[in-house]
């Protein structure tokens, strides 16, 4: 068979999008073993819930250094190139966790002074303290998910508070810390967060080679990450595709067993204060994008262990109406999207002829001729659900391929197919300038933990395909795999069923927002339809709908984006806020809301006036 790749273009335009919004941040040597907890938190269902955690690392971050920035500060997070090894080949963890904290902060907030960051909302000091990390297990699971704890020294015991939270998309274990750390590590609560079973932990078939708990590489012999169950030969493997786990069925039990490992590391960071447990110790769960669906299923968990929730942009699916899967509408909006986009007056991609008449060949849309397929492809989006308002943000997911690399991943999670049985691909691989395949460099390799988002293309990783002469046969394959019913499709959507959310708990304080211009995780297919089922069910939540906010607050150092979005991250916070409060003195959760903000214009700064925080 002839292997191809993605086009280059793809890779390189999603390279320098990650150029654009990386961040990463640096620790020290572990101090001498810490004194061992005088008490543990017992876990409320010991069957669902036993936390099995692994290659333990405790490590000291103060001076030039801390837990939210890695000394970086807002001008050093700002910096358009992440902060360098001394030896390429071969960074020492303190490197690779300060250009990790960098990168995963670009990839989630708009930094630009213009942006509003540590001004309108958010603040960054300096927050010494200390971290915990380990790998833990969820029955069933063969591959382990990261857990990190974040101890600020400026610890509140008197207010015992610990946030917990779950990587937004594909992300490594700092994948998070833009939504969680700036509310909460300056309050001295501390935090606890999870990659969910996703991450940067890539595997070298070839070399098989892969991450340590300190992000450095190790061999098969080693205590590693990720180690993937492949016969391959060659090419790249990834937690999140690859694990065979289908790691989003248990979202909400990777999100419990960071808040115990986080109670456990209280124990050991602070044992004059122990015993942390789920009565004595206020939980708040807050994600967003994948991390916000990773904080809804961990509300419908048994038990009280969680005092309050927030869910930004989630990624969520209930059987309600309008609710679709992700892999639904990211398989149609793959096929249709690019086609569809000259009818609301934006430019259409360079193969805009093929790709339409490719998917009038499929049988997904009719006309005999481009403006009448356009037509189609529009039509069609829209009576599944699509908003104009969608449609024009996830213009940009075209733009850097971001449907199909979210298609390719899930599909071989979903359907727990190991490297080298992916349907309709070929597999993942390092790529050449021009495109093809080689062989990884081991400063490639280095530096996968650090800068990879979790999802190729990007990092130097490309998605194989296996006719290069037509490049829509593998879109076609995957959008059949939701609409089959052979094998590789019964799998896939037995994989999808295992991950439809319950209910939250009726007593639980629940904030839910969402931009109306979300066009990756649009909120008619997922906040809306689980906040309606949530509150007929009597569910304690509120659903905040933000006009003119879309799912990238990243993207909006943009010029063209930041005129005509505003970020999504202050409502974030200010939920936090009153979630807190509710927990605190008992106040009430504010009403729901349709936030009516003001995007501030081409060359402008973002104002509070913009935002109309509620």
């Amino acid at each position: 068979m002839t292997i191809a790749l993605i086009s280059q273009n793809s890779v390189l335009r999603v390279c320098t999008l990650a150029t654009l919004t990386l961040l990463a941040a640096c620790d020290r040597a572990p101090p001498p073993t810490s004194p061992p907890p005088t008490a543990k938190p017992a876990p409320q269902d010991a069957a669902e819930t036993k936390a099995m955690f692994s290659a333990h690392r405790v490590s000291e971050h103060r001076d030039a250094d801390d837990l939210l920035s890695a000394g970086l500060g807002l001008d050093g997070l700002r910096a358009m190139t992440p902060p360098a090894f001394a030896n390429a080949d071969a960074p020492t963890p303190a490197e690779l966790r300060r250009r990790a904290i960098w990168s995963n902060w670009r990839g989630i907030a708009d930094l630009t002074p213009a942006g509003g960051f540590g001004t309108l909302y958010g603040e960054l000091p300096m927050v010494p303290g200390r971290e915990f990390q380990a790998f833990a297990t969820v029955p069933g699971a063969t591959q382990p998910h990261r857990v990190l704890a974040q101890v600020p020294d400026a610890f509140d015991a008197k207010k015992r508070c610990l946030v917990v939270t779950a990587s937004s998309g594909s992300r490594g274990i700092y994948g998070a810390i833009a939504v969680a750390g700036p509310w909460a590590l300056p309050k001295g609560c501390a935090i606890a967060y999870t990659d969910k079973g996703a991450g940067t932990d890539y595997y070298d078939l070839g070399e098989k080679r892969g991450a340590r708990l300190d992000g450095t590489l190790g061999g098969a012999g080693d205590a590693l990450a990720f180690k993937p169950d492949s016969a391959a030969a060659g090419g790249i493997a990834f937690k999140h595709a690859h694990s065979k786990d289908n790691p989003e069925a248990d979202w909400g039990r990777h999100v419990k067993q960071a808040a115990e490992f986080g109670l456990r590391a209280l124990a050991e960071a602070l044992p004059q204060q122990a015993p942390f447990t789920f009565d004595n110790t206020r939980v708040i769960a807050v994600g967003i994008s994948n991390g916000g669906g990773a904080v809804l299923r961990a509300a419908e968990l048994d038990g009280d262990w969680l005092k309050g929730v927030v869910a930004g942009e989630p990624n969520v699916y209930v059987d309600a109406p309008g609710a679709r899967t992700l892999y639904d509408y990211t398989t149609q909006a793959a096929l249709l999207m690019p086609c569809a986009l000259p009818k609301l007056g934006l430019p259409g991609v360079p193969d805009i002829d093929r790709r339409c008449a490719a998917a009038a060949a499929a049988g997904l849309i009719k006309g005999a001729d481009l403006p009448a397929q356009q037509t189609a492809a529009y039509d069609a989006l829209r009576a599944g659900g699509w908003t104009d308002e969608a449609l024009r943000a996830g213009s940009i997911s075209v733009t850097f391929d971001l449907w199909r690399a979210i298609a390719v991943t899930y599909a071989s999670a979903y359907g727990r197919f190991g490297a080298g049985e992916e349907p309709c691909i070929a597999g993942f691989a390092a790529v050449n300038a021009d495109g093809s395949a080689r062989a990884s460099t081991s400063a490639e390799r280095a530096a996968w933990w650090s800068d990879a988002s979790g999802i190729p293309p990007g990092a130097g990783v490309g998605i194989r395909v296996a006719n290069p002469a037509e490049p829509h046969e593998a879109l076609n394959c995957l959008r059949a795999l939701w609409t089959g019913s052979d094998a590789a499709a019964t799998r896939v959507k037995q994989g999808v069923a295992a991950t439809h959310a319950g209910l939250p708990r009726k007593d639980l304080p629940i904030i839910v927002l969402h931009g109306l211009d979300d066009g990756l995780v649009p909120a008619a297919f997922t906040s809306a339809p689980y906040a309606a089922k949530a509150k007929a069910a009597g569910a304690d939540l509120r659903y905040w709908q933000v006009r003119n906010a879309q799912h990238f607050d990243a993207f909006l150092g943009l010029p063209q984006y930041g005129s005509a979005y505003v970020p999504l991250l202050p409502y974030v916070y200010r939920a936090l806020d009153r979630v807190w409060a509710t927990i605190d003195s008992k106040a009430e959760l504010p009403a729901d809301a349709v936030i009516q903000t003001t995007p501030r214009g081409l060359g402008k700064a973002l104002e509070a006036g913009h935002l109309a925080l509620p």
